[in-house]
């Protein structure tokens, strides 16, 4: 019960009118229900009528209502059909419920992991947060609707419990008594479905986890005649999810097939019990029967959603947590002073770890407003870390960086990113058209934006020459392009809003030498209007600089001359005896 508690803690408007709903739903059902059993003593010919008769016939003459048989049959329709609206109004609201809690649980997961640190995103498989958005979401808002339900169906019991307590209290507790304990026997299927809901939230998340990172990887698994390796994995990780469900399937179905059995075995005892054990009018005993099998049907199918609940509301509960845990990790929110980028950007003994690995040691390092700086250094050496510095998604451990003399987590965070323009080494496309691309989406941006920034990157030969222009459609993840076209657009996308600095992480490895010396010339040329930071082993990006800086063993020293530098490395070669002889 406890995510109706959940819902009904962040929808209380829809919860309130739901349970109002039901309840006069229910009483109007009641109403109904009371005119039948002096109906019934009426119809059956009974020489003496029960006590709950009388007093019912006695409720219609003081309203001023005959007791005829025409009277209680409309009181009867009257009340179903005003406990039906009811219902109906009550459902609406589960129903309009149920479909704001997958939307906001999507919303509220998204504006989480968008808010929260980049440290956070690192841990956290995007499969499994796919999952979570999709599937999750969905699983939590069926799970309110079955509980919602459930709710509904006890209501109506409790009615149907009520009535039967005033025609015979003694046999409606004994009925209820045995139901109870059919219906405890019962629980152990219920647990058996909340273990199997438990089990899948957690398969299913990392069943899509290893997909996502499978279909990341399957060219070069294909190329390798490995795809029947990730193929075996992920048909295990689905077996064992086919148990899972299979699990709950059978738990449910089996409390389904009990159901007809037992409401018929109580019947008989009742049955039974009134008419030979109680000698009870036979009106009265067709009435209490009615009630008390109506009752246990009801909770019977109380159960069944319950049961149901049990196995969905365990996504409710991953979901949740994984949105508290992105809200705990959420970015600190800077500062509230406008940014600027006239003077230069300057690190002063910033230093950087990832645990006991020192990366970045007591560095000094500044990067004047319009000048082109390349970074050099061996694979992990920490260059990347210096651009995540930048952008003030990692926060230098000691030390400070200054944006034009002004403290860089004084400043106002989101206004900052937005003046940069950001080339990651992988290439990351939409599957969608080059417009598209390039813009994503932004309605500030326009075509014209985008052909510019394609000219700018050189990309628009290829793309005017394309029949489709920029509406032409680059396939998954930019299938359809070359790897240096892809390139070319993402540098592209990273001009399109003008952008004063810009951030180049081995942005020109997948281009020719060629293309790539025509691209670094052009990048040169957009100084000194825009800053440009740029890591690369490529002796292009590196001959247009304007100050080159090497990373090694996380000290950070400016190289005069890179004709003697290993560019794979950022390591100084040293020249051999003939030369130092000669």
């Amino acid at each position: 019960m406890r995510i109706l508690v959940a819902f009904g803690r962040a929808y209380p408007t829809r919860t309130a009118l739901m349970l109002i709903s039901l309840l006069l739903a229910g009483f109007a059902e009641g109403v109904g229900l009371t005119t039948m059993l002096p109906l019934l003593s009426v119809a059956l010919g009974d020489q003496h009528h029960s006590a709950f008769s009388l007093k019912i016939i006695e409720i219609l003459h003081q309203v001023g209502l005959e007791p005829t048989v025409t009277t209680m049959l409309i009181v009867i329709v009257f009340g179903m059909v005003l406990s039906s609206v009811l219902i109906l109004l009550g459902n609406r609201q589960v129903g309009y419920t149920v479909a704001h809690v997958a939307t906001d649980l999507r919303v509220d997961l998204i504006r989480a992991l968008l808010g929260s640190r980049w440290e956070y995103y690192l841990r956290q498989p995007t499969g499994a947060l796919a999952n979570a958005v999709a599937t999750e979401a969905y699983r939590a808002s069926t799970g309110y609707e079955h509980a919602a339900n459930m709710v509904a169906l006890l209501i109506q019991a409790m009615v149907y419990m009520v009535i039967a307590l005033f025609v015979s209290w003694q046999a409606a507790i004994l009925s209820l008594v045995l139901g109870f304990f059919l219906l405890l026997a019962l629980q152990r299927m219920v647990k058996t479905s909340r273990h199997a809901g438990k089990s899948q939230t957690r398969l299913m998340r990392e069943l899509l986890a290893h997909l996502t990172d499978t279909l990341g990887s399957v060219k070069p698994l294909k190329a390798m005649a490995r795809e029947d390796i990730a193929d075996s994995l992920l048909r295990s990780q689905a077996a064992e999810l086919n148990k899972a469900m299979e699990r709950e399937v059978m738990s449910r179905e089996t409390l389904r097939a009990l159901q007809e059995p037992m409401l018929a075995i109580l019947a008989a005892v009742g049955l039974y019990v009134g008419l030979i054990v109680w000698k009870l009018p036979l009106s009265s005993v067709m009435i209490l029967i009615f009630l008390v099998v109506r009752v246990l049907g009801l909770l019977h199918k109380t159960v069944q959603r319950y049961h149901r609940m049990a196995a969905q509301e365990s996504a409710y509960w991953a979901l949740r947590e994984s949105i508290d845990t992105a809200v705990a990790d959420a970015e600190p929110s800077g500062g509230d002073r406008a940014p600027t980028l006239q003077d230069a950007i300057a690190f002063e003994g910033v230093s950087f770890s990832y645990g006991s690995r020192q990366i970045l040691d007591a560095i000094n390092l500044t990067i004047p407003a319009g000048t082109f700086t390349s970074l050099i250094g061996s694979s992990g050496a920490g260059k990347t870390t210096i651009l995540d510095l930048v952008c003030v998604l990692l926060a230098p451990q000691s030390g400070s960086i200054l944006v034009d003399g002004v403290p860089i987590e004084e400043l106002d965070r989101q206004r900052w990113r937005q003046l940069i323009g950001y080339v990651p080494q992988e290439t990351l496309l939409l599957h969608d058209s080059i417009l598209s691309n390039v813009t994503l989406g932004d309605p500030a941006l326009t075509a014209m934006d985008a052909e510019r920034a394609l000219k700018q990157a050189g990309a628009w030969e290829f793309v005017e020459r394309s029949p489709d222009g920029m509406q032409m459609i680059v396939g998954e993840r930019g299938g359809k392009l070359s790897g240096g076209q892809r390139q070319r657009i993402v540098i592209a996308r990273a001009l399109a809003h003008n952008p004063r600095l810009l951030i180049l992480d081995e942005a020109t490895s997948a281009l020719d030498p060629e293309t790539e010396e025509a691209i670094s010339q052009t990048l040169k040329d957009l100084t000194p209007e825009i800053t440009i930071i740029a890591v690369s082993h490529r002796p292009a990006l590196i001959n247009v600089a304007n100050q080159v800086y090497r990373l090694h063993d996380g000290k950070l020293s400016r190289v005069e001359s890179v004709s003697n530098v290993d560019m794979s490395s950022g390591v100084p070669i040293k020249p051999d005896i003939g030369t130092l002889l000669s």
